[in-house]
C-alpha cells in the first residue's frame, strides 16, 4: 500500500480553525508486510521510529500496526506552520481505511489532531471549511497562486494556541467575521478581488506576533496581493496574482528563508 498527504495551509486569515488549503507538497507512505519504521527526508532524525509515532497512531485507529512495515518519505517541514501533523495522521488514516469517506476519518483523526482545519484539507484537497465534524471543499483551485516563506525557526502549535485570549473585543469579533464571509465567498465564487481583500484578521493573528508577516504586509512584494500567517506560523503564505515575479522578490528580500512557490493540490490524500 502506498499513499501520499499534502501539506496545508489553515486559518487564511480570517477563517480561524475552519478553513484551510492542500498545498503541492507531499509525504509519502509505504506499507508493507513486516517490521520496523524507516523514515527519510524532514525529521528522520526527529520523529519518532516505533508506535508512538503520529501515523502508527493513526493507523491503529483502523488497523492493527502488528506484522507491518512503513517506509515514509517526509518533504513537510516540521513545526513550520504547514501541516505536518495532519499530513502525518492522514497517511495512517487512509493507508488503513482506503476508500473510507473523508468525514469518517476526520471524525477518527480529530481524537489525534484536536482541530479540524488542516485535517480535513489534507484528507480532502482543495480549499475546505470544516465545521462539527463535517467537510465542505468549497474550491479545487483558488485564483491566487501560494507561495510559502518558511523561516528556520519553528512554532510549536500548543504553545501558540496558548497564547490566545479566552475574549476579544466585540468590534474585533465583528471585523473578522466580515472579513471571513468575504473569504469563503471569494473561495468559493473563485474571485481574486474578494480573495485579497478577505486577508485580515482580529481573532489569532495579532496574538501570534510575526515579524516576517509584518514586514511583507507593510512592504507588499511585487506580484503580490496579500499575504496571511500560515497555521500558527512561522511561515507566512504570499498570495501572488504573478507567481514568477513575486517568487524572486520574495527570494532576493529572504535569502535565508526558503521561498517555496505552490500551487492547490486539487486532491487529499490517496
Amino acid at each position: 500500500m502506498k499513499v501520499r498527504a499534502p501539506a496545508t495551509s489553515a486559518n487564511l486569515g480570517p477563517g480561524f480553525d475552519c478553513a484551510a488549503v492542500a498545498l503541492d507538497l507531499w509525504n509519502e507512505l509505504e506499507v508493507s508486510d513486516g517490521e520496523g519504521v524507516v523514515i527519510e527526508g524532514e525529521g528522520a532524525d526527529e520523529l519518532p521510529a516505533d508506535e508512538t509515532n503520529l501515523t502508527l497512531q493513526a493507523y491503529a485507529l483502523v488497523a492493527p500496526t502488528a506484522g507491518k512495515r512503513f517506509r515514509f518519505v517526509n518533504r513537510i517541514p516540521l513545526e513550520r506552520g504547514l501541516g505536518s501533523s495532519a499530513a502525518a495522521i492522514a497517511l495512517g488514516l487512509v493507508a488503513a481505511g482506503p476508500g473510507r469517506p473523508a468525514a469518517d476519518l476526520l471524525a477518527l483523526g480529530q481524537q489525534l489532531e484536536g482541530h479540524a482545519d488542516n485535517l480535513g484539507a489534507a484528507l480532502a484537497g482543495g480549499a475546505c471549511i470544516t465545521w462539527q465534524g463535517r467537510i465542505a471543499k468549497v474550491a479545487q483551485t483558488l485564483p491566487l497562486q501560494p507561495i510559502a516563506v518558511i523561516p528556520e525557526t519553528r512554532v510549536v502549535t500548543n504553545a501558540a494556541r496558548g497564547a490566545l485570549p479566552a475574549m476579544i473585543p466585540h468590534e474585533d469579533g465583528a471585523f473578522t467575521a466580515a472579513h471571513a464571509a468575504l473569504l469563503g465567498a471569494g473561495l468559493a465564487a473563485g474571485s481574486a478581488e474578494w480573495l485579497a481583500a478577505a486577508l485580515s484578521d482580529r481573532l489569532h493573528e495579532p496574538y501570534r506576533p510575526s515579524e516576517l508577516l509584518t514586514e511583507i504586509r507593510s512592504d507588499m512584494p511585487a506580484g503580490a496581493a496579500g499575504a496571511t500567517l500560515s497555521g500558527s506560523g512561522p511561515s507566512v503564505l504570499v498570495w501572488a496574482r504573478d507567481r514568477t515575479l513575486c517568487a524572486a522578490a520574495l527570494a532576493e528580500r529572504y535569502p535565508t528563508h526558503r521561498v517555496l512557490p505552490l500551487s492547490v493540490a486539487q486532491r487529499g490524500a490517496l
